[in-house]
């Protein structure tokens, strides 16, 4: 007769290691701080002391980490003796360009939108707690912009894009129904630039990202807003639909 079926237990419970490798490695998160310092960096580069500022860590163990580090070119120290990104860095990013679907699949939709005279189109990905990636941007035909480029890291508390990656983030396109498809801020993140943004969604409802248009405030009427949210309404359909939703 078979015995009674073991109860499932939590996966914490399954190993007495499990709790301890689920915290990670020290020195890799040490050494992925180093490099999220240099990018962060506006001058694209840092000194030792600057990074020992920038990430808390000490000067003897900073100096072992990047060697590591430059030993696999994410990291060149330069003849004035401050650190930038190696030329691995940009292997990196030009191999998750060529292998992420999202940028090419959104800069037809993006160009279309510019085609019809609206603000600066952007793609907002949540990047952490408190942060949103600017994941791609192109430019619109009118003689003043805002200062947003691709990489910039913007706060996800303030300005249309990141109220609506907080807004749908948890629960995607099941969020409940009140919640608008787009949303609107006025010098919100910027005093002198407004946005409008919609949520971009994924083949099971995820939330993929934002996908949003700002500029100027002045240029951010009542009217315009209105035909911007229209026009964005659809394109962010046709992205989400180009990502896989139905």
């Amino acid at each position: 007769m078979p015995g009674p079926t073991p109860s499932k237990r939590p996966p914490a419970e399954l190993s007495p290691g499990y709790a301890a490798n689920m915290q990670g490695v020290a020195a890799v998160d040490r050494a992925l701080s180093i490099l999220v310092a240099i990018e962060a960096a506006e001058t694209g580069s840092l000194s030792l002391a600057e990074l020992a500022g920038a990430t808390l860590l000490y000067k003897s163990t900073l100096l072992r980490l990047l060697v590591s580090l430059e030993r696999g070119a994410l990291v060149v120290r330069r003849a004035d003796q401050r650190y930038g990104l190696g030329p691995f860095a940009f292997r990196l990013g030009k191999s998750f360009e060529a292998h992420n679907p999202i940028e090419q699949r959104l800069a037809p939709i993006m160009r279309d939108l510019v085609e019809q005279g609206t603000e600066s189109p952007s793609f907002h990905v949540r990047h952490d707690a408190t942060r949103r990636l600017c994941l791609a941007r192109l430019d619109s035909r009118h003689s003043t912009l805002d200062r947003v480029r691709a990489g910039d890291l913007l706060p996800i508390d303030r300005g249309a894009a990141g109220r609506i990656l907080l807004a749908y983030g948890e629960h995607g396109a099941a969020t409940a129904p009140d919640v608008p498809r787009t949303m609107v801020s006025q010098g919100e993140r910027d005093p002198l630039c407004g946005a409008v943004a919609a949520p971009v969604f994924g083949a099971r409802g995820e939330l993929i990202g934002a996908l949003s248009l700002s500029g100027p405030l002045d240029r951010f009427s009542p009217e315009s807003i209105a035909r911007m949210s229209e026009l964005l309404l659809a394109a962010a359909d046709q992205a989400s639909q180009a990502l896989g939703a139905t």
